[in-house]
């Protein structure tokens, strides 16, 4: 199962969907998809500080005081992941 932990000043998101074998895992890559898309989209639209630390199974995004641009981007990240927890409840949970 997929943890995805939002908060205040961090993000974090770990472990494996287990919806398929590796490399074939839709839920993976959807996960994986928008996680790499906020890091960059943080990075390269707004002025906000953003750190990272990606390893297999695992995300770490911390940030200080974001724009209301870095928040909006937050958000969207947030309503992707809540949609595929509501589409594969047994492979992401939202703590």
């Amino acid at each position: 199962m997929i943890a995805v932990c939002v908060r205040e000043d961090r993000i974090t998101v770990s472990g494996h969907a287990g919806f398929a074998e590796a490399g074939k895992d839709i839920v993976c890559a959807g996960v994986t998809a928008l996680t790499q898309t906020l890091i960059k989209a943080v990075s390269d639209l707004t002025e906000d500080k953003i750190q990272y630390e990606i390893s297999p199974g695992r995300a770490d995004i911390h940030y200080g005081n974001l724009s209301e641009e870095g928040k909006l981007l937050v958000d969207s990240f947030f309503i992707g992941i809540c949609m595929i927890a509501d589409e594969f409840p047994d492979c992401v949970r939202i703590d």
